[in-house]
């Protein structure tokens, strides 16, 4: 038993592309993203009143109220490092006061964009940007911890933790579509919100980050607020699964440029483990075959307008505001409030990214 043991640390050792084996542990988990991650960093010392998303039944599978989390109970991270798993706790939001972060917390925030404000400023889209938490602010934010974190030592600490660095760019691509700007126009946006994205996660790897989760966008074709905001009378406008083909296209175009973004940062830092989250293919699969993931439904909102339309969503009553209810089987859907994914979906979610094969390469390995 010992002389496996033996060599198999020599194996780790001698392998830096997969450092880690079966019995991998991190000693803290640090997320960077947007509404789909955000654990309550808007929400610290209450929910703003205007915020739907701090309303009920938002929170109301787990926690029993909303805590500023965008779905009906936990979040994907909980699911990939619960304590059965690497023994850490829920991640606190990084803002709220008294928290220990030795063990990680939690930069993400609800609107959170990749590019700054002046980007969407200088394209008229000021007004649309409401929240002033993009990535380079969440970076700050987490160098803002560092010392009460690691010390001295951060380069030793980081290097034993695990960084999620997004989704990003979700919400750069919803304010430009929502706002009328063409599927050119956003298109043309992309390899800047790529560049910015590569850039956040080198200096991320200043600070000491070793192994890093960076995921594409979702299939936004595929969620019901577009399904139903972009409707087309032309059945060729859509794909086999009901989605809206160039909504799609345009996550697939993001994901593809990430991907190339990523590999010319790991060919910079061969020793830094970079792990793509593949949250469009899974998804995708989730949408067309829910079954295979435990669920029943895959298009139709669990909290939202009562039974409207194809997909249970009208914009004027979403989820948290008045007219929208929600299901009593969230368990059974993919999509919780027209544009966020429930607690289930999460965890199938999560899965697939430990093991394989929606996260390359899996985290667990």
């Amino acid at each position: 038993m010992a002389a496996k043991a033996v060599v198999f640390v020599a194996v780790v050792l001698l392998d830096v592309a997969a450092r880690r084996g079966s019995s991998q542990s991190y000693n803290a988990i640090y997320n960077f993203g947007d509404s789909i991650t955000d654990t309550g960093n808007l929400c610290t010392g209450g929910c703003p009143s205007w915020l739907t998303t701090g309303q009920p039944p938002y929170g109301n599978t787990y926690f029993g109220r909303p805590t500023g989390r965008c779905t009906n109970g936990r979040m994907m991270m909980y699911y990939l490092f619960a304590a059965d798993r690497f023994g850490l706790p829920l991640l606190p939001p990084s803002k709220a006061s008294g928290s220990d972060f030795k063990k990680g917390a939690n930069m993400a925030i609800i609107g959170a964009t990749t590019m700054n404000f002046d980007f969407f400023q200088s394209l008229g889209l000021g007004n649309s940007i409401w929240n002033n938490g993009p990535l380079d602010t969440q970076i700050q934010w987490f160098q803002q911890l560092l010392p009460s974190i690691c010390g001295s030592d951060c380069k030793n600490y980081l290097s034993n933790s695990l960084f999620i660095v997004g989704e990003f760019g979700g919400n750069d691509y919803n304010a430009p579509l929502f706002g009328g700007k063409s599927m050119d126009e956003v298109k043309g946006y992309v390899p800047q919100i790529i560049a910015k994205i590569t850039s956040g996660v080198e200096t991320l790897i200043g600070l000491g980050a070793v192994d890093i989760v960076v995921p594409g966008v979702m299939p936004i074709g595929c969620f019901p607020l577009y399904l139903t905001l972009y409707q087309s009378s032309n059945q060729d406008d859509y794909d086999g699964n009901g989605c809206l083909k160039s909504y799609n296209s345009l996550s697939v175009y993001h994901n593809g440029l990430l991907k190339q973004g990523l590999a010319g940062v790991q060919a910079k830092y061969p020793a830094v483990r970079l792990m793509y989250g593949d949250f469009y293919n899974q998804v995708t699969q989730m949408v067309q075959s829910p079954g295979s993931f435990g669920l029943k439904y895959g298009l139709k909102v669990c909290c939202g307008a009562g039974g409207q339309g194809s997909y249970n969503y009208n914009n004027k009553a979403r989820c948290g505001m008045s007219g929208a209810s929600a299901c009593g089987d969230p368990e059974n859907y993919l999509v919780w409030d027209g544009i966020h994914l429930t607690e289930a979906a999460y965890r199938s979610i999560a899965d697939g990214w430990l093991r394989g094969p929606y996260c390359s390469p899996a985290i667990l390995h």
